[in-house]
This record gives C-alpha cells, sequence and structure tokens, in this order.
C-alpha cells in the first residue's frame, strides 16, 4: 500500500466511530420521520435541519482529524460543509416553503452523494467494501434528482421519502463504520 493510501486507511479506521455516528443519526432521523408522518412542515424544517448540522459537524470532525496525514481530507471537509450550509440555510428561513425545503434538501443529497462517490473512487483501490460508500453516494444522488423531478409531492410522500433515505444511508454508514474498525486491527 503506498504511503498516502496507508495515511487515508489510517485515518478511516481510526476515526470509525465519526461514521458510526453519522449512521446512528441518520437512522434515527429517519424512524423519527416514520413514527410522525403528519407532523407540520416546519417540525420538518427543524429535524432536517439539527440533522443536517450534526452530519456537517461530525464530518468536519472527522476531516480535520485526518487533515496531517492525507491530502484527500479536502473531500470530507466539503462534504461536511455543504451539510452544515444546508442546515444553516433551514434554520434562517424558518418559513421556508414546502418546495425550497425540497430543493434544499435534493441540492444537499445530491453535492454530499458526489462527494461520497469521489470519495470511495479515491479509497477503491486501498478497501474493501467501499461499494458501500459508493451506494450511498448514489442514493444521495437518486434520492435527490427524484425530489427535483417532483416538487409537488404532498407532505407525507416526502416525509416518507426522506425517512426512507435516511435510514438507508445510515444503515450503509454503520455498516461501514464496523468495516473501517477492523482495518486498524488488520495493519495493526
Amino acid at each position: 500500500m503506498n504511503p498516502l493510501a496507508n495515511a487515508l486507511t489510517n485515518m478511516i479506521s481510526r476515526n470509525w466511530w465519526v461514521l458510526l455516528l453519522r449512521g446512528l443519526f441518520a437512522v434515527a432521523f429517519g424512524v423519527l420521520s416514520w413514527m410522525m408522518p403528519g407532523v407540520s412542515l416546519a417540525s420538518l424544517v427543524l429535524l432536517f435541519g439539527i440533522y443536517a448540522l450534526s452530519d456537517g459537524i461530525l464530518g468536519l470532525m472527522g476531516a480535520f482529524a485526518g487533515r496531517k496525514e492525507n491530502d484527500d481530507w479536502w473531500v470530507l471537509l466539503l462534504w461536511a460543509l455543504v451539510s452544515i450550509g444546508a442546515g444553516v440555510m433551514t434554520f434562517i428561513a424558518p418559513g421556508i416553503t414546502e418546495l425550497a425545503l425540497l430543493f434544499y434538501i435534493a441540492a444537499w443529497s445530491v453535492a454530499t452523494g458526489v462527494l461520497q462517490i469521489v470519495m470511495a473512487i479515491r479509497l477503491r483501490k486501498e478497501i474493501q467494501g467501499e461499494w458501500m460508500l459508493i451506494l450511498a453516494g448514489l442514493a444521495s444522488v437518486v434520492f435527490g434528482l427524484v425530489l427535483m423531478a417532483r416538487p409537488l409531492a404532498g407532505a407525507i410522500a416526502l416525509i416518507w421519502l426522506i425517512a426512507s433515505y435516511a435510514v438507508f444511508f445510515g444503515l450503509l454508514m454503520i455498516f461501514l463504520s464496523f468495516k473501517a474498525k477492523s482495518l486498524g486491527k488488520k495493519s495493526a
């Protein structure tokens, strides 16, 4: 394994818990959304804003933890900043309409999905299971594009779609975190 790839692998395996927390937050967000399908748009805005901010903050932690060891840490940083930007925009404009919220979520989903795919491609030769990150990225991109194509979907359908995406993405991230944790054991 080349030194750069080894540094990236070490960063991911050492910070596997960040992936786990991101996955757990996504699953919790999805389950809460399924349990409360009749929530008002204001509650959905708040719930999405909290999720996007927490995802971004955890992503920042992961990016900065590995910045000295890895030249590719900026991909994680961009991913985190996109999430934080979506969360901040959600709180700046609490009176947002359903259509605007839909496009905030869709743009965030497509942007973070593309960045996840970029990261997976950079890791493809160094780790096994990179397909899970590619699949999570593709799920994010497809989710965002579907939301853009169907902007007038009902609020309940939107909540169920968001919840399903969050649980699927969260489960993939949880599984990926355990794969990342095992990388550290193999290199030790």
